[in-house]
């Protein structure tokens, strides 16, 4: 059940946005039946609807967070004008277009290479907040994740801006590594993801859009996924201790091949999760002095570092040993959180 419920940080975020127009939140919150202030978490339909009530009386669906607002019936024109591509990538740049022509400020750029896929969201003036960025991000993601029927696991966020007092429902909310005050603002996903096909069509989107934007709080969340509980099992786990796949189906009360379809369902698969994983972990080992780029590839359970380098290269398009001195050249200039 908690999985349904949205952060009380998160309401607050999305409150300030009337706070800085000038206009009080409790009659809003009253008219919605929530409490103010609010201090416990909402579910995602009373936050949705809290949503839709702000960008009513804003007239803006991003919240005051742009160069201009994004007038209501924008994000129904979003998905029309996705809705023909014939690919995730086609889709994305749509979209990433659309916002811009609406947004004028922010704007993000789609760049890849080799395994990995970026997305940078670049401002004119001083960054956005936290909340901007992230309502940036739902927004995009939400359409693009119920495009394609699967969610899109994701690799890095980055904020270029400081962290929020709410920064753990951040990384909770992303389900990837997440860093603040950093250069800029970023979102890495496995590139093979560009190229999935296209689902739905005309019919769908009327029903979509009468759900939305709960259905995008809840359906595309990263813990609502059968994948999601199989990367929470092992990320739990040291990973010279993971379990192997039907020891995994057993712990979560399924049959192997009930578990296996049920990846395949959301476009996944355990050794895809497994990968994902040791990706990230490499990414930070590397980042760090101390270990040799053979060490790391045993401590991933690599039997070979030649194994390592070629799963490396596969998923950043880059290999180790480039990877690492790029980050030592860049230790300076991009602190970390």
């Amino acid at each position: 059940m908690m999985r349904r419920m949205i952060s009380p940080g998160f309401v607050e975020d999305a409150l300030d946005s009337l706070r800085r127009a000038g206009i009080d939140p409790a009659p809003v919150l009253a008219e919605l039946g929530l409490a103010f202030p609010v201090t416990a978490p909402v579910s995602n339909l009373q936050y949705g609807t809290l949503w839709l009530r702000i960008a009513d009386v804003l007239q803006d669906e991003f919240f005051g967070n742009g160069a201009r607002p994004m007038r209501p019936g924008s994000f129904k024109l979003l998905c029309h004008s996705v809705l023909s591509a014939r690919s995730l990538e086609q889709a994305l740049r749509r979209a990433l277009r659309f916002l811009e022509i609406v947004l004028d400020d922010p704007t993000g750029e789609l760049h890849h290479r080799g395994g990995q896929a970026e997305i940078l969201l670049r401002t004119r003036g001083a960054p956005c907040s936290a909340f901007a960025y992230r309502t940036y991000w739902l927004i995009l993601l939400g359409v693009l994740c119920w495009l394609i029927g699967r969610r899109v696991p994701l690799l890095q966020v980055d904020f270029a801006c400081s962290a929020p007092e709410n920064r753990a429902d951040y990384h909770q909310f992303f389900g990837a590594p997440v860093r603040f005050d950093q250069p800029s603002c970023r979102l890495a996903f496995n590139a093979s993801y560009l190229a999935l096909p296209i689902i739905r069509d005309d019919k769908a989107l009327g029903p979509f859009l009468r759900a939305a934007p709960a259905n995008i709080l809840l359906g595309y969340r990263h813990d609502q996924s059968v994948s999601a509980r199989v990367r929470s099992r092992l990320q739990a786990t040291p990973l010279a201790e993971w379990p192997d796949f039907d020891r995994v189906a057993a712990d979560m009360r399924l049959s192997p091949a009930t578990l296996r379809r049920r990846l395949r369902d959301e476009g996944q698969s355990f050794t895809l999760i497994r990968d994902e994983l040791r990706f990230v972990l490499a990414r930070d080992l590397l980042s760090r002095p101390g270990r040799t780029i053979a060490d790391i590839a045993a401590l991933l359970g690599y039997a070979e570092p030649t194994a390592f380098y070629r799963a490396f290269q596969k998923w950043s398009g880059l290999t180790p040993a480039v990877f690492r001195a790029a980050q030592s050249g860049a230790a300076g200039a991009e602190p970390r959180a």
